[in-house]
């Protein structure tokens, strides 16, 4: 028994956890997502060796916070930027380990904003956290700018059901390259909003995304685009179709139709975004969030991503959203996986420059 007097798993357990963490945090996903290349093997080394996959990413997260404390200390703030970010990585993926809003997985999940926070004390591009009201609570993201420069737009950028805010670094980096802002939100059902305001997915999606939509344009009188990955292509898509302030709209490997998958990972994160184990009710509000363009019209220039090799997400399951914009583009790379881990700077690359033509015709 542990302290708290809950059963300590066997061996067994353990090794069986980590293999099914293993599949749903392949490594294109923890280096598309920001862990070091070294500490993917880490990983892998620790995992093998009978560490639970929660206390490796951990110890992960501990090692990198800490050698980023040393290198700030020391004045050098570029190593401490890149410390800090693998620290984020691997807290993040440390508490990906509970689909349910557990103590550890607060608890997790706090570090992994902490890593943020020390992040943006060192960060080249500036990085600020922002809340948004939305009722009783409170909407959280991260809001980036680029270096030095008024942004020519900004770009609402979340995941979906269990990659959040501060997990997209990577690709507000590369917008920043392109002088774009980019608002890193969590939205209904995820992160901090979820955990420590209660806001659950059972709210009008568009309205609580089009808080961020305010938000940017307080900043700075330019475009505002969004961009989705995962269930949160579905959000973007339907935010895009209810705000006429947005000027651009990317889905990256998003549902039009949600449904509850056969995988227990995915069950159980939709259980925890609605904040109910209920399945009719979660299949209640799948239909409730559904994409239809013969009701719902994308009056925007639309990117579409797609992974040809997506164990999870059809191109049959994108193609609603494409018909229901008049200006749309589907990039696809057939050996791609869910939201194209595997290709992720070319994505990023991709999708930036998308976003930047667009904004730049806009103005």
């Amino acid at each position: 028994m542990t302290r708290d007097g809950t059963a300590r798993a066997t061996r067994e357990e353990i090794a069986h956890a980590n293999q099914a963490h293993w599949r749903a945090m392949s490594t294109t996903r923890l280096l598309d997502c920001g862990m070091a290349y070294a500490d993917v093997g880490e990983l892998q080394r620790q995992t093998d060796g009978g560490t639970a996959w929660d206390r490796a990413c951990e110890a992960i997260g501990v090692a990198r916070r800490n050698a980023g404390d040393a290198a700030a200390a020391a004045g050098n703030s570029i190593t401490a930027a890149h410390q800090f970010g693998w620290a984020a990585a691997g807290f993040l993926f440390a508490q990906m380990a509970n689909n349910f809003d557990t103590d550890r997985k607060r608890e997790l999940y706090d570090r992994f904003t902490e890593a943020v926070q020390r992040l943006a004390t060192v960060s080249s591009n500036p990085l600020t956290r922002v809340e948004v009201p939305v009722g009783d609570g409170r909407l959280v993201g991260w809001h980036m700018r680029p270096a030095g420069r008024e942004p020519i737009g900004t770009v609402i950028l979340f995941g979906g059901q269990s990659g959040w805010g501060a997990t997209y670094l990577r690709n507000a980096e590369a917008l920043a390259q392109r002088g774009i802002a980019t608002l890193l939100a969590e939205g209904p059902g995820q992160g901090e909003s979820r955990m420590r305001y209660g806001i659950h997915l059972d709210v009008d999606v568009a309205d609580a995304f089009g808080r961020f939509v305010t938000a940017a344009l307080d900043d700075v009188d330019a475009p505002v685009g969004i961009w989705g990955n995962s269930v949160g292509g579905l959000f973007a898509a339907l935010t895009a179709a209810a705000d006429a302030r947005l000027a651009a709209c990317c889905v990256n490997g998003g549902f039009a139709a949600p449904r509850l998958l056969s995988f227990r990972t995915f069950a159980e994160q939709a259980a925890a975004m609605l904040g109910t184990t209920d399945e009719a009710a979660i299949e209640a509000n799948f239909k409730r969030l559904r994409f239809d363009p013969s009701t719902h019209s994308i009056d925007v220039p639309l990117l579409v991503i797609h992974g040809g090799a997506d164990p999870l997400v059809a191109l049959a399951d994108q193609q609603p959203f494409l018909e229901a914009a008049a200006d749309a583009t589907l990039q696809q790379w057939d050996d791609g996986d869910h939201t194209v881990y595997n290709h992720g700077d070319e994505r990023n690359d991709l999708v930036a420059d998308w976003f930047a033509e667009v904004f730049t015709r806009t103005r």
